[in-house]
């Protein structure tokens, strides 16, 4: 048996830690966060273009460099908004221009990787009409924007543009929640996988590459991130890495016809086998369940597709809501009980959402029941060590905490601090601030 001296990577080490080459706060959340670190604290206004805020004169000093060439711009085209995406394709030029082809990001003593070095897929951006599309409106705004005397030439815009959009990573606050993207050289070299080995974790604008599992020595080839939501489907997946970054998949996870399976079973209408029934929408005979022999009649299967089909079409109207509707979530997780597997992957999303919705409207007491139940969907297709499991456990700490179940509230907050110590690390502020002194709270209400 193999002890943790045997092992030269071991589970929650920091592999690599990255500044940005560029990043970009969300336009929506200026005046809440600086725009140079994205912490949210007090803030000043820029008196140059009134539309970038900082907290303080470090962190101006700091985005000065690229932030001289915009804010004039910036104050000529307000009160309109420049896009996200042009502003970072702006700044990533402003960089070019000013020595940043040379600045080289190291992922290792001696290996480091260039802006050039990025993938552009040049090819498969010419012949992909959406980003075609993109890439001719954001050219629009630039051309308004800092001017077409600044802007490179088509090609290499292009070229630059490619690599922005391929290799771009949304910058997460400790809820792993989008608050920005960021362009990072170095971290590149990481491959996708959707049984990652890492994972990407951010303090500030900052990158932090941590190993999730022990390894026997480092070598990038072994070392994967994933770049999509693993409580997608396979398909859903692979269309996504299609699409945004033009490969498939070969993972074991993408290839296993179990848990594929699983993602869109049905429950056996035997109340004594519990099994699940793998559902496709061309089967329309009826089947049986391999546990228990049940016989599950074609009217069972279409009642079972439409449902599905309801989830998924209230599921994608909330999608862009600040707030989700909880009564509709729970139209159709009731339409679903004794119809759909627990593990079913819309049974799963339903359960998350209407979580997050019961947070936001302060209805503590279901989402305590809908955490709880939602959980183990999380460990089978997260992981057992994956920062949003971690996040959810400290979320269900709480929650027990503030009802006062405190035993269950310490439960849930241990398991919270196994698995951030090896995302995030004892050093992280959501570790050190949120995580320990609940601990000490409900320990301390125990005596």
């Amino acid at each position: 048996m193999k002890t943790k001296s045997d092992f030269a990577v071991l589970a929650g080490s920091t592999l690599l830690t990255e500044k940005p080459f560029v990043h970009v706060l969300k336009s929506k959340l200026q005046g809440e966060r600086c725009d140079h670190c994205f912490e949210r604290t007090k803030l000043s206004q820029c008196s140059g273009c009134k539309y970038v805020y900082y907290c303080g004169r470090e962190c101006q000093k700091a985005s000065w460099p690229i932030h001289k060439k915009e804010c004039p711009n910036l104050r000529r085209v307000a009160p309109r908004v420049v896009p996200d995406a042009a502003r970072l394709l702006a700044r990533i030029i402003y960089k070019l221009q000013n020595g940043g082809d040379k600045e080289k990001s190291y992922y290792s003593k001696t290996g480091f990787r260039m802006f050039k070095d990025l993938m552009s897929h040049y090819s498969d951006i010419k012949k992909d009409s959406k980003r075609m599309e993109h890439f001719t409106s954001l050219c629009a705004v630039l051309m308004e924007y800092i001017g077409e005397s600044s802007l490179p030439n088509s090609a290499e815009l292009l070229g630059i543009y490619g690599r922005m959009v391929v290799n771009g990573f949304n910058i997460l606050d400790p809820e792993m929640v989008s608050i920005g993207t960021g362009l990072y050289i170095g971290v590149s070299i990481i491959d996708h996988s959707c049984d990652p080995t890492a994972v990407a974790v951010f303090t500030g604008t900052t990158i932090h590459i941590r190993a999730l599992q022990n390894m026997p020595q480092m070598d990038w080839s072994k070392v994967f991130i994933t770049y999509v939501d693993l409580l997608n489907s396979a398909r859903e997946r692979q269309e996504d890495l299609q699409a945004t970054y033009y490969f498939l998949c070969q993972c074991s996870r993408c290839l296993d016809r179990k848990e594929l399976e699983l993602q869109k079973s049905m429950l056996c209408p035997n109340d004594k086998c519990g099994a699940s029934v793998p559902i496709f929408q061309m089967e329309t005979y009826g089947k049986l369940c391999s546990k228990c022999n049940e016989h599950i009649k074609p009217a069972r299967i279409n009642e079972y597709l439409d449902i599905i089909e309801l989830t998924q079409q209230h599921l994608q109207s909330m999608k862009d809501v600040a707030v989700a509707y909880l009564d509709v979530c729970k139209v159709c997780l009731k339409k679903q009980d004794g119809l759909v597997h627990p593990m079913n992957l819309q049974r799963i999303k339903a359960l998350d959402t209407a979580f997050e919705s019961a947070i936001d409207v302060g209805s503590w007491e279901d989402a305590k029941k809908l955490g709880e139940e939602v959980e183990p969907g999380y460990r089978q297709y997260y992981g057992t060590t994956h920062p949003l499991l971690g996040i959810l456990y400290l979320k269900l700490g709480k929650l027990n905490l503030y009802l006062q179940c405190v035993e269950e509230a310490l439960d849930w907050l241990t398991k919270a601090q196994n698995i951030l110590r090896i995302t995030h690390g004892e050093r992280h502020p959501l570790y050190r601030n949120d995580v320990m002194p609940l601990i000490a709270q409900a320990r301390q209400e125990l005596r």
